[in-house]
């Protein structure tokens, strides 16, 4: 069975949907569909980080999007930092078709999107001023701790890894993993059982 948001072309049936949803103060429209995470509204915590996430301005470079799915916490990145390019991956081809789409109709050009497992295919040596990130939980502990941990290369000096996992989901591991990697991990919100983590690449 490959219809699970996390796999490359998920097989479950086409079945579009669009809504609006206002984020950063924009009214959004997306597109959604099966097969893909959330497919009928922006889950609670994506929701929180978006409105969490907040880029140090004094730190120079470019977002990364890590399971970006149809793309809303990119896009609502690449809106509320207009100057700043946001690179957006997925493994889920039917996502990253939305997520362009949805790039499309909300107006917003300061994207790239493009299929990466993980950091697999994003350009080597490129280093982010921030990477933001909904971990596929259900792909199993061992992609959500390689998202956390090889972030690390990737990440500017003072660029910042900022998740979102609830609790009964793994984020105290994913805490524990943080601080492993990075030296230091703050909880900076915790709501309806979702912790936003985040750590700083000294």
């Amino acid at each position: 069975m490959s219809n699970h948001y996390y796999t490359k072309n998920p097989e479950a049936a086409s079945k579009e949907t669009s809504w609006t949803y206002r984020l950063k103060n924009k009214e959004f429209r997306f597109i959604s569909d099966s097969g893909v995470f959330s497919k009928n509204t922006i889950d609670f915590g994506s929701r929180l980080l978006i409105e969490t996430f907040q880029l140090a301005e004094d730190v120079k470079g470019d977002i990364l999007d890590v399971g970006c799915g149809y793309g809303p916490m990119g896009l609502a990145a690449a809106y509320a930092y207009p100057e700043r390019q946001v690179e957006m991956v997925d493994v889920n081809e039917r996502a990253l078709s939305l997520a362009r789409r949805n790039a499309e109709v909300n107006n917003i050009h300061n994207v790239k999107i493009y299929e990466s497992s993980t950091y697999d295919r994003v350009e080597t040596g490129k280093q982010f001023a921030a990477i933001i990130s909904n971990p596929p939980i259900r792909a199993g502990k061992q992609i959500v701790h390689r998202i956390l941990s090889e972030a690390y290369p990737h990440l500017v000096p003072g660029g910042t890894l900022t998740v979102v996992i609830q609790k009964k989901q793994g984020a105290p591991s994913a805490e524990k993993k943080m601080l492993e990697v990075f030296g230091n991990v703050e909880v900076i919100v915790r709501d309806k059982g979702y912790w936003i983590i985040r750590s700083v690449k000294a």
